[in-house]
């Protein structure tokens, strides 16, 4: 949550860059000159036109904030925004000319796109279930937004090795993907005391070189945080490789000195650390946690009559229920999931018009807030149980009553080679072969939870290396070739995928895909998920059926 010490920051970063841009313009100022200035503010340079990325930290919307990306789409892109696994937004049509101008409507509602790129702190990602979920021990915002505030144009980290990822979970369940992450941090309860402290984990990523975080302080004090990151940040920032990109990674340097010694050059930093110069006032820490107190919930039963009545008289919105709604802590209420993946879409991908539908849901049943998932999905996150029926309609009128959070169809995709110039095929048209392939609804609830995720190039955007099905795009002698994975997970469980063979062509994609799940309809237990189904039996039989189709593949390969 923005503060006025952000609003002053923001508005003269605003009107830096829009002389940075009139320079641009009027050729003051190379393109090579540019680069950098622009990065810092979040625009990149595509295949067809700038992309802006917008920064939502910890994935927290005000329902006004989401109208006003909507208003944004509709007058300087082209009446649409794509969400992305970073929990941010991002344009992928604005004038360059115009950039300024969006910039200081996004400042309007306390946005912005600060430390959306470059060698520094990203934004800061939680848990989408944050604060309302019955298996967390502690709302992970209040630290999200401590590190973000911390790390916001810190003088020290800004020109880091590497750009750096953070991830904070406060929950039992693994919601913020933790372990793929430069910087993990879980909230923990110590077995003796029972006072609440953060496992820090260092070292994952994804990328060229998928790597899980090990946990580096299994139980550090809570007031120590800031303190002990500030000196992991200086062993990387003195220590990170930047004679060569690809390994400048925090996780690069964890593997080639081990855990063991990165560990010990923490912790003697950390002593010679003032912690209180660097750790946040307890006064402080408070001015923030209450920033994230709860709303003012209505008391009410377990049980809503009118909601049970409804889903008995309306199969397709019971069948919503059950894929699309998360448990609440909160007796009567619950958070539901609005997918963003209908049948034919591009993941991700929103309208003007449906933001503001989505604003308005937030406005008159959740509070005023919206949250962005790490699967490119919103979630309403305070909805009464007898106010579910009235959303669903609504939703259904907008064209996202979409019942698939966590099936088959809801799949995890990067712009792939349609946008991105650093892509080396296209992911969107792929994930819209599969999706159209599953489409029966009842067969996705047949096959059940499977996350597929899709990126179209090395850079791995679209978390292809944690899906249970993962699928990366590569340039093979001048034509598109998708190498896929088996047995990833973004869970508690965290696992890096295998290749499973040969890389297919686009149009063979979906047949692999549906051989891999009729070997689970085939082969698995009653009520055993698709990835337990894989960690029980092997890769092998997967491995057998998908190389069933591959000969074609292997033959043109050969020649």
């Amino acid at each position: 949550r923005y503060d006025e010490f952000d609003e002053r920051l923001v508005r003269e970063r605003v009107a830096q860059f829009a002389d940075q841009v009139a320079r641009r313009l009027d050729g003051g100022l190379t393109d090579d000159e540019f680069k950098p200035l622009r990065l810092k503010n979040g625009v990149y340079l595509q295949l067809h036109a700038y992309m802006l990325r917008i920064a939502i930290p910890y994935g927290g919307l005000r329902s006004g904030q989401l109208r006003q990306l909507a208003l944004i789409g509709e007058r300087f892109d082209r009446g649409y925004g794509h969400f992305t696994t970073r929990q941010n937004l991002q344009f992928n049509w604005p004038r360059l000319r115009d950039v300024p101008e969006i910039l200081g409507l996004l400042a309007d509602v306390g946005m912005h796109c600060i430390q959306t790129s470059g060698n520094c702190i990203r934004n800061v990602t939680a848990d989408h279930f944050a604060g309302v979920a019955a298996d967390e021990i502690a709302d992970p915002r209040p630290v999200a937004e401590l590190i973000r505030q911390w790390s916001s144009l810190h003088p020290e980290f800004s020109y880091l090795p590497r750009k750096f990822k953070i991830a904070v979970t406060g929950a039992r369940c693994d919601r913020a993907v933790v372990r793929a992450h430069d910087v993990g941090i879980r909230i923990v309860r110590h077995p003796d005391t029972h006072e609440l402290a953060y496992e820090i984990m260092v070292g994952g990523g994804l990328g060229r070189t998928p790597m899980l975080a090990r946990t580096v302080r299994e139980f550090l004090p809570r007031g120590d945080l800031l303190a002990y990151l500030d000196a992991l940040m200086r062993v990387y920032n003195a220590e990170g490789r930047r004679d060569n990109k690809y390994k400048a990674r925090i996780k690069i340097l964890v593997h080639e000195i081990g855990i063991e010694a990165f560990r010990a050059r923490v912790e003697a930093e950390f002593a010679k650390t003032d912690r209180a110069t660097v750790n946040a006032d307890p006064e402080e820490v408070a001015r923030i946690a209450a920033y994230f107190a709860p709303p003012p919930y209505a008391v009410l039963p377990a049980v809503s009559p009118a909601f049970e009545a409804a889903k008995a008289a309306h199969p397709a919105f019971a069948e919503w229920c059950a894929v699309n709604l998360f448990p609440h802590r909160m007796p009567g209420y619950a958070a539901a999931t609005v997918s963003l993946k209908g049948v034919g879409a591009a993941p991700g991908d929103i309208t003007s018009a449906q933001m503001r539908a989505v604003a308005d849901l937030g406005d008159e049943f959740s509070f005023d807030e919206i949250r962005v998932t790490h699967a490119q999905n919103l979630v309403l996150p305070h909805v009464r149980l007898a106010d579910l029926f009235s959303v669903w309609r609504r939703l259904g009128q907008a064209g996202l009553a979409i019942a698939n959070a966590g099936l088959i169809t809801d799949i995890v995709a990067c712009p792939g080679l349609d946008y991105c110039a650093l892509a080396t095929a296209r992911s969107i048209p792929v994930a819209q072969d599969i999706a159209r392939r599953f489409a029966d609804p009842a067969r996705q609830r047949d096959i059940g939870p499977l996350g597929i995720k899709i990126s179209g190039c090395i850079n791995a955007c679209g978390h292809h290396h944690v899906g249970h099905i993962g699928i990366l795009g590569l340039e093979k002698r001048g034509q598109e070739s998708y190498q896929i994975t088996l047995g990833g997970d973004p869970s508690d469980n965290a696992a890096i995928g295998e290749i499973l063979g040969p890389g297919l062509t686009a149009g063979e994609v979906p047949d692999a895909v549906e051989r891999l799940v009729e070997t689970y309809l085939a082969r698995r237990q009653p009520q055993e998920s698709f990835i337990d189904s894989v960690r029980r039996l092997g890769h092998a039989p997967f491995r057998a059926a998908f190389l069933q189709g591959s000969a074609a593949t292997e033959s043109r390969d050969a020649a």
